[in-house]
């Protein structure tokens, strides 16, 4: 099919069914993201010791400052995009201090990290939100 016709029937069915026709793609997960309690941001970006891997590290938390600080842990390294979903690789919980395996993945313009042991449909899922910055107060250090 030429690609002027596949474009034009992509407009056409995102209009009559109200949806986008383009998936997700690996850079969609990069960005600022707040967490569902509203207690941290979590930046995702490409790794900096890992070609082609995508890490998430806490930017914002609301006690930052406090014993309960969580500014700066890492909470996701993963390695590779395939079948919409960043894999092979884990995800931390600061709540529990404990790495799981993990997958990342776009949901209806939400970031949903799954964490799970074992097989990934025996896990729990969170759901973060788009953020444009990071709120006034508190602040990490930098």
């Amino acid at each position: 099919m030429p690609k002027m016709f596949c474009s034009v029937l992509c407009s056409l069915v995102s209009a009559l069914a109200g949806a986008s026709c383009w998936a997700a793609g690996p850079e969609e997960a990069q960005g600022l993201w707040m967490t569902a309690e509203k207690d941290a941001v979590i930046e995702f970006k490409p790794c900096a010791d890992q070609a082609g891997a995508l890490c998430g590290r806490i930017v914002w938390d609301k006690d930052a400052g406090t014993p309960a600080d969580t500014c700066g842990v890492q909470i996701a390294q993963l390695a590779r995009y395939e079948n919409e979903a960043w894999r092979d690789g884990w995800v931390y919980d600061p709540r529990d201090k404990k790495k799981y395996k993990g997958v990342v993945r776009i949901k209806s313009g939400d970031l949903a990290i799954r964490a799970f042991v074992g097989v990934e449909v025996l896990g729990q899922t969170e759901l973060l939100k788009r953020v444009a910055a990071l709120p006034a107060a508190p602040a990490c250090k930098p």
